[in-house]
């Protein structure tokens, strides 16, 4: 019986093999408790405190659209200049001084 013990610890897949499978399927299931606890913590940290969270449950998306729309509708969108902005390698200064120059 001794023999036979001695020779499984010579065996190189007794060896090598076994712990290294032990260690691929162990470290699985242990990354997947740690990334479970991962999303664990965000889902507690997204939670909104309760008196907030009434609040913006009691606004209604169409009533946040039409003030949006009330800010944008005063917005003159057919008189803009289009203005190039410098290259990395050009002065930005001496752009915009051009910019102003062509304008006038």
């Amino acid at each position: 019986m001794w023999n036979q013990v001695r020779k499984l610890q010579k065996n190189r897949t007794v060896k090598y093999g076994i712990p290294m499978l032990l260690l691929i399927v162990g470290g699985s299931f242990g990354l997947r408790e740690f990334t479970q606890i991962r999303y664990d913590a965000q889902k507690i940290k997204k939670k909104l405190d309760p008196a907030l969270e009434a609040r913006v449950k009691n606004k209604k998306q169409s009533t946040i659209l039409q003030e949006e729309y009330e800010k944008v509708k005063d917005l003159d969108l057919d008189g803009w200049k289009n203005i190039r902005g410098p290259r990395p390698w050009e002065d930005s200064k001496e752009q915009q001084q051009a910019q102003l120059n062509k304008g006038t």
